[in-house]
Formats: C-alpha cells, sequence, structure tokens
C-alpha cells in the first residue's frame, strides 16, 4: 500500500530541561545529512505516534491541565498515545528513561523490550504540554507536533549517559540554554526555545499553550487554554 508522506502525522517532542535554577541546558541532537526531514539541524528528541503507542500502559498519565490542552482543536483523544511517543522517542533517540522502577502487567511490546530490560515502566506525569506546531504545506514530510518539557530531575539513571540511543541522533549533548541559538536550528525550534526561557523558573503546567497553525489556507498562531477535566463520582 502506498503510504502519503505529506499526510499530516501526529508527533511527540520532549524537551528536557537540566539544572534550572543554575546554568539551564537543553537535551538536543543533530539529524543527518540525508534524513528527509531537517537534514543537518540540531532538534530535541520527538517523532512520529506510532500505531501501537494507545495500547502501552503508563504508571502515571499525563498531567489533567496537559491533558484537557491536548484534546483542545483535536479530531481524536491522543493524549496518551502523545505521552507514550514522547517517553518512547526520548528513550530510542537519546537512551534515557521516563518512568518509574517496576515490572510490567503483561506482555511487553517488542519495540519496548530494551526499555522495560531497565526495570522500569513509563511514567507520563513529570511531562508538561508547553507547545502544539503544525508543518508548513509543502514539506517532504508534515507533522502535527506536540512539545512535551520534562525537567531532568524526572529522567532516571545517568543524565550523560546516552549509550542505548539509536543512531538518529549525532552529536547529543546538553546545550547551555543561552547558547542553544547559536546552533543551526529549525525555524519552529528557536519559536520553542523562546517559550522555553520564558519558563525556565516555572514549574507548573502553562496557563494556555502557544499553538502554531499552519493549513493550506493560512498560517494562525492560536492558545490552548483546554477545558476543565469533569468530576467523576
Amino acid at each position: 500500500m502506498m503510504i502519503d508522506k505529506t499526510a499530516i502525522r501526529n508527533a511527540a517532542t520532549v524537551i528536557a530541561l537540566r539544572d534550572r535554577l543554575g546554568d539551564p541546558a537543553i537535551l538536543m541532537g543533530q539529524r543527518g545529512s540525508r534524513a528527509a526531514f531537517m537534514p543537518n539541524k540540531f532538534v530535541f528528541p520527538g517523532g512520529a505516534v506510532d500505531a501501537g503507542d494507545a495500547a502501552v500502559p503508563l504508571a502515571a498519565p499525563l498531567p489533567d491541565p496537559c491533558q484537557s490542552r491536548v484534546r483542545e482543536d483535536a479530531v481524536e483523544d491522543l493524549h496518551h498515545a502523545l505521552a507514550v511517543a514522547a517517553i518512547r522517542e526520548l528513550w530510542e533517540e537519546t537512551g534515557l528513561v521516563l518512568g518509574r522502577p517496576g515490572s510490567w502487567s503483561g506482555p511487553v511490546p517488542s519495540d519496548w523490550r530494551s526499555y522495560a530490560d531497565t526495570g522500569h515502566v513509563p511514567a507520563a506525569d513529570g511531562l508538561q504540554f508547553v507547545f502544539r506546531a503544525i508543518t508548513p504545506p509543502g514539506r517532504p514530510r508534515r507533522f502535527d507536533a506536540r512539545f512535551f518539557l520534562v525537567d531532568a530531575g524526572a529522567i532516571s539513571g545517568d543524565l550523560d549517559d546516552f549509550t542505548h540511543a539509536s543512531d538518529e541522533l549525532s552529536h547529543l549533548q546538553w546545550v547551555p540554554l543561552r547558547d542553544a541559538r547559536s546552533f543551526d536550528l529549525p525555524f519552529i525550534t528557536e519559536v520553542v526555545l523562546a517559550e522555553i526561557e520564558a519558563r525556565v523558573t516555572e514549574t507548573a503546567p502553562p496557563a494556555s499553550v502557544p499553538f502554531f497553525r499552519n493549513d493550506d489556507e493560512a498560517s494562525l498562531f492560536l492558545r490552548l487554554h483546554g477545558t476543565p477535566m469533569p468530576d467523576h463520582p
């Protein structure tokens, strides 16, 4: 079956922030020169949601304020799958574990076995939904990307150990936030950096989430406020 590579795919990106009250740094890597999407650019870890992500159990879900903002202006409820994708992509591209010590309650999917072997189950309560952007028309790949901020303190293990990372990103490093703009960055990454710089000392989820929406007709800069979660008896 032919796959339409220009179709918009849901994706999750992780912005890991270290030493936020001292000399803050963010985790970035460089995409390969032959990559179809953003070759050679320095980016945050992330990638498309996989079909199986919705079925992967979480030890703790995405926080409620973030869940409601992910749901806003969305055709389906993807908060669980996006959180799982964020954790999976962080593991695959950097070898860093976001989760809680424990054993899986059921069979481990094949693409999660190396993660499970670390003795952890994925947990999303450390993620904060902070930005959303749709790739403009005309690009070889298009994504509806949700950006999640995580404090490095929520990551298990040695923050400088990238030995389990795939080869999708090279030159993995903690980039001092003050130096990040000197790297070769995609435009949207520069926009997101402005949001991160404003949130370095803020530990609560943002009151609203910027949404850079690129449709075929127009580009809009919106804000997602979400709706309160209903009370359950």
